[in-house]
This record gives C-alpha cells, structure tokens and sequence, in this order.
C-alpha cells in the first residue's frame, strides 16, 4: 500500500475530495500581518481562489504532520517558528479536512516551493472575506476566526496534584514538584482535546502554568518549556490559582480541592479532577 495520500477519495454519492486519507492545511497567524493565504494556481482544484496551505495527507502522518510539510512545500513555512493553538476538523463519512491554528513566534519570509500557487500573502484578519475564498476555507473561516481570538490555559495546582502522586514526594516536596512539571510540561507540545476548555476545536495547545506553594516553591525549573509558567505562590496557593484565571482565556484548572474548584468555577474557569486529568493526557501518577 502505497504511503502517498496524493489522489481523489469518492464518497458514496461520487463526491470526490482530495486526499487518500484526508487533508490539513496550516492557518499561521502573525499579529502584526495578519494570515497567510495562498493565491490558488489555476489549475488546482478551486483554482484562482485564496485559502491556507495544505493538502493530501499521507498514511502514516498526524494531522500537524501533514499541515506542517504542506505549508513548507508550498510556502517554505519553518515549523520550528510557530505555537499551535488549536485543531478543528471538518469530518465526513470517507474523507476530512483538519485546520491546524497556529501563532507566528518568530517572523519568517514566505515563499513559493512549488508551483500551486499565483501568489503568498499575509492578509490582515478584517480583510479575509474580502476575498474569492476557496469554498471550503470560507465556510471554515467565521470559525476559525473566533478560534483566532481564543486563548487557553491549563493551570495547576502542584501541591493537589503532587499529593495524588505516591512517590515520595512528602519527603521532598521541591524535588518532587520539580518531577511533575518535569513529567508534566510536554502537554505543551502534545495538546490536549480541546473540550477540556470548552472549545469548540479538536485539540488545543494550551500555556500551562505550574503554581507552587510553601517548599516547592524551591523547585528547579530551568529546563521547563518555554511556554510553561511558573508561578510561586507567596501567600496561598489557591489564593494565586483563583488569581491566575483570566475573564479572557479559557481556563482549565487540575485539582480535586473542591473548595478551590467551587472558587475558580466562578470566575468561569472549567477544573477537572487529578485523576481524571492523569487519564486524559496520559500523565502517570505513580511514578
């Protein structure tokens, strides 16, 4: 079987998508000059339209695969200069199409590497519908363009957490924080179902903040994830959680403190339970 998922996939009524496996594309995001869109060649399909880079995946890629070495294909995107934010994917019975979201963190020059388009451009966000947008990035795009506006953050409560983990940690509390967020901090760049924060996406990739209290504040962060915070809690530490949600991102808050839960579920803010939270992102409390 052929790894390639370039060619047309039929569904039942013969409506015919491109993609063996499906499809993703990247919508990058730069703040200061907008999306990047890509002027369609006349010949592809909706050719002369405007949409995101992207294309077929192929059968042993991730939808960030496949969106990532699309956009450098055909627009010399280098993923090593972008954030993900979010996934969303658009599903039917024999084919889908997923949009991966992501920030510019550093600037880069777009380029043609191929021949499937007319033009790159960075389109300011209030100009997009300006467009001939490619019918299916148009009908995406009022979604996406929410999604642009959405922020989300996964907050947690070290010392709930840490006391859920049989390791010792009693013994040395800055050791064992540094353990968890250590075991913890890869849920940057892994994601998790956007669901968790009530999202209407697939997957999000959240900042995560870490927020210590009493001896573990003397945890040693430094090889922590760039987008990982730590937030050393000078007083209470649930006292700076419920600080830490923000009216303006979609918060999720791991703990099992049902106090602090009933506290930051009214500043808006979604919490789950530490086992709960171990199980869906394959965080190991025994170790």
């Amino acid at each position: 079987m052929s790894n390639s998922g370039d060619g047309w996939a039929t569904g039942p009524d013969g409506t015919r998508m491109w993609g063996l496996y499906g499809a993703a594309g990247l919508l990058a995001h730069d703040p200061d000059r907008g999306i990047l869109l890509q002027h369609r060649a006349a010949w592809s399909h909706h050719g002369n339209t405007w949409g995101i880079p992207g294309g077929a995946r192929d059968r042993d890629e991730t939808t960030v695969e496949a969106a990532l070495r699309e956009s450098f294909e055909e627009a010399a995107v280098p993923g090593d200069a972008l954030r993900l934010r979010f996934s969303i994917v658009r599903s039917l019975d024999f084919w889908s199409y997923s949009t991966v979201v992501a920030d510019v963190a550093r600037p880069f020059e777009a380029r043609m590497n191929d021949a499937e388009s007319h033009q790159l451009a960075w389109v300011a966000v209030d100009e997009v519908e300006r467009l001939d947008l490619h019918p299916g990035f148009g009908r995406a795009w009022p979604g996406l363009r929410r999604l642009l506006a959405t922020r989300t953050e996964l907050v947690v409560d070290v010392a709930n957490l840490m006391g859920s983990r049989p390791d010792g940690w009693w013994r040395d509390r800055a050791g064992a924080a540094e353990r968890l967020i250590r075991d913890l901090s890869p849920v940057r760049d892994r994601g998790c179902a956007a669901e968790l924060f009530g999202v209407d996406a697939e997957w999000a990739w959240p900042r995560v903040t870490f927020v210590l209290e009493g001896a573990a504040r003397a945890a040693d962060a430094t090889d922590a994830h760039p987008d990982v915070r730590i937030l050393r809690a000078a007083g209470s530490g649930d006292d700076a959680i419920v600080d830490a949600v923000q009216s303006d991102t979609a918060t999720l808050v791991v703990t099992s403190d049902r106090e602090l839960r009933a506290r930051v579920e009214a500043k808006g803010a979604r919490t789950i339970g530490s086992g709960t939270f171990a199980s869906a992102v394959g965080f190991s409390k025994s170790s």
